[in-house]
Protein backbone atom coordinates (compact mmCIF):
# COMPACT_ATOMS: atom_id res chain seq x y z
CA UNK A 1 0.00 0.00 0.00
CA UNK A 2 1.20 3.52 -1.10
CA UNK A 3 0.48 6.84 0.26
CA UNK A 4 0.43 10.44 -1.20
CA UNK A 5 0.53 13.05 0.76
CA UNK A 6 0.70 16.80 -0.26
CA UNK A 7 1.18 19.99 1.37
CA UNK A 8 2.03 23.89 0.28
CA UNK A 9 -1.23 25.04 -1.44
CA UNK A 10 -2.86 27.79 -0.63
CA UNK A 11 -3.72 31.28 -1.83
CA UNK A 12 -1.96 33.89 -2.99
CA UNK A 13 -1.41 37.42 -4.95
CA UNK A 14 -0.94 37.30 -8.66
CA UNK A 15 2.78 37.09 -9.49
CA UNK A 16 3.49 35.36 -6.21
CA UNK A 17 4.83 32.27 -5.49
CA UNK A 18 3.96 28.71 -3.78
CA UNK A 19 5.95 25.67 -3.52
CA UNK A 20 3.82 21.93 -2.95
CA UNK A 21 5.27 19.07 -1.75
CA UNK A 22 4.26 15.85 -1.91
CA UNK A 23 5.60 12.68 -0.12
CA UNK A 24 5.08 8.86 -1.05
CA UNK A 25 5.00 6.62 1.80
CA UNK A 26 4.29 2.57 2.09
CA UNK A 27 6.29 -0.74 0.89
CA UNK A 28 7.65 1.16 -1.82
CA UNK A 29 10.41 -0.54 -4.13
CA UNK A 30 11.02 2.11 -6.86
CA UNK A 31 8.87 5.46 -8.20
CA UNK A 32 8.83 4.75 -11.27
CA UNK A 33 7.49 8.37 -12.80
CA UNK A 34 5.98 10.87 -10.28
CA UNK A 35 4.52 14.47 -10.62
CA UNK A 36 2.12 17.00 -10.76
CA UNK A 37 -1.17 17.74 -12.18
CA UNK A 38 -3.92 19.86 -12.15
CA UNK A 39 -7.91 20.50 -12.41
CA UNK A 40 -9.76 23.45 -12.60
CA UNK A 41 -13.97 23.60 -11.98
CA UNK A 42 -15.88 21.82 -15.21
CA UNK A 43 -12.37 21.13 -17.07
CA UNK A 44 -10.01 18.13 -17.21
CA UNK A 45 -7.07 17.38 -15.30
CA UNK A 46 -3.91 18.15 -16.77
CA UNK A 47 -0.72 17.50 -16.86
CA UNK A 48 1.99 20.11 -14.93
CA UNK A 49 5.19 18.84 -14.95
CA UNK A 50 6.31 15.28 -13.98
CA UNK A 51 9.20 13.16 -13.67
CA UNK A 52 8.92 10.54 -16.27
CA UNK A 53 10.40 6.91 -15.80
CA UNK A 54 13.35 7.39 -16.88
CA UNK A 55 13.73 10.55 -15.05
CA UNK A 56 13.47 13.69 -17.71
CA UNK A 57 11.05 16.26 -16.55
CA UNK A 58 8.10 16.94 -18.84
CA UNK A 59 6.24 20.35 -18.42
CA UNK A 60 3.08 21.80 -19.37
CA UNK A 61 3.48 24.43 -21.94
CA UNK A 62 1.95 27.19 -20.06
CA UNK A 63 4.01 26.71 -17.29
CA UNK A 64 7.58 26.75 -18.47
CA UNK A 65 9.53 28.91 -17.28
CA UNK A 66 7.63 29.87 -14.40
CA UNK A 67 7.35 26.39 -12.69
CA UNK A 68 10.01 24.03 -11.23
CA UNK A 69 9.62 20.11 -10.11
CA UNK A 70 12.41 18.76 -7.90
CA UNK A 71 12.67 15.45 -6.06
CA UNK A 72 14.23 14.43 -3.35
CA UNK A 73 14.87 10.50 -3.92
CA UNK A 74 15.69 9.52 0.12
CA UNK A 75 12.20 11.28 1.25
CA UNK A 76 10.17 9.67 -1.61
CA UNK A 77 9.11 13.12 -2.13
CA UNK A 78 8.46 15.67 -5.21
CA UNK A 79 8.44 19.51 -5.30
CA UNK A 80 7.04 21.98 -7.45
CA UNK A 81 7.96 25.72 -7.15
CA UNK A 82 5.33 27.91 -8.58
CA UNK A 83 6.99 31.62 -9.79
CA UNK A 84 4.96 34.16 -10.97
CA UNK A 85 1.52 32.84 -10.54
CA UNK A 86 -1.43 34.07 -12.98
CA UNK A 87 -5.21 33.95 -12.31
CA UNK A 88 -5.27 30.80 -14.70
CA UNK A 89 -3.02 28.85 -12.29
CA UNK A 90 -5.75 28.47 -10.10
CA UNK A 91 -6.63 24.87 -9.59
CA UNK A 92 -6.91 22.18 -7.37
CA UNK A 93 -3.24 20.29 -7.68
CA UNK A 94 -2.51 16.85 -7.66
CA UNK A 95 0.30 14.49 -7.05
CA UNK A 96 0.39 11.62 -9.33
CA UNK A 97 3.17 8.58 -8.82
CA UNK A 98 3.81 5.15 -10.57
CA UNK A 99 4.87 2.97 -7.80
CA UNK A 100 6.38 -0.46 -8.06
CA UNK A 101 5.89 -1.90 -4.35
CA UNK A 102 6.11 -4.83 -1.83
CA UNK A 103 3.11 -6.28 -1.81
CA UNK A 104 2.30 -9.85 -0.05
CA UNK A 105 5.13 -12.16 0.14
CA UNK A 106 7.59 -9.26 -0.42
CA UNK A 107 6.38 -9.84 -4.32
CA UNK A 108 6.86 -6.82 -6.64
CA UNK A 109 3.47 -5.16 -8.05
CA UNK A 110 2.83 -1.93 -9.57
CA UNK A 111 0.05 0.60 -9.28
CA UNK A 112 -0.42 4.38 -10.08
CA UNK A 113 -1.51 6.27 -6.99
CA UNK A 114 -3.07 9.81 -6.83
CA UNK A 115 -2.95 12.30 -3.78
CA UNK A 116 -5.93 13.93 -2.16
CA UNK A 117 -5.05 17.67 -3.80
CA UNK A 118 -4.40 20.50 -2.61
CA UNK A 119 -6.37 24.32 -3.62
CA UNK A 120 -4.32 26.99 -4.90
CA UNK A 121 -5.76 30.10 -5.70
CA UNK A 122 -4.17 32.93 -7.45
CA UNK A 123 -6.46 35.98 -7.10
CA UNK A 124 -5.56 39.28 -9.36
Amino acid sequence: QVQLVESGGGLVQAGGSLRLSCAASGRIFSVNAIGWYRQAPGKQRDLVAVFNSGGLTNYAESVKGRFTISRDNAKNTVYLQMNSLKPEDTAVYYCNADVTYLGNSFLRERNDYWGQGTQVTVSS
